[in-house]
């Protein structure tokens, strides 16, 4: 199944689970799955959140990502890999000059 993001309209978000500012994503959701691609501008963060029922997975496309998952923070960059286990809390910010561009999987479990 073909997921054509550039085709797909952009959501914005505003102060999402908490968060600061505005983050902006084209989703695709079957009710079992999220898959996403997002961007924070500079300062934006989604708020710290808890993965109840899902894990997540959010692989940095572009920028500089600062995630603190379970207490835990960890700075992030272009091709590198955050795994958030279900039933762990993290947070994702933008502490860089350029704007963050990630792709997002979470599936429900």
């Amino acid at each position: 199944m073909l997921i054509d993001f550039p085709k797909m309209d952009e959501t914005i978000f505003l102060n999402f689970k908490g968060g600061e500012k505005e983050y902006a994503a084209r989703r695709f959701s079957d009710g079992q799955n999220t898959i996403m691609r997002g961007r924070l501008i500079p300062g934006a963060s989604i708020g710290m959140h808890t993965h109840e029922t899902s894990s997540e997975i959010i692989f940095i496309l572009s920028g500089e990502a600062s995630i603190t998952c379970d207490g835990k923070p960890e700075t992030l960059t272009a091709g590198q890999c955050h795994y958030c286990p279900k039933g762990s809390t993290h947070t994702m910010k933008n502490n860089g000059t350029d704007e963050l561009t990630f792709f997002a999987v979470v599936p429900e479990q």
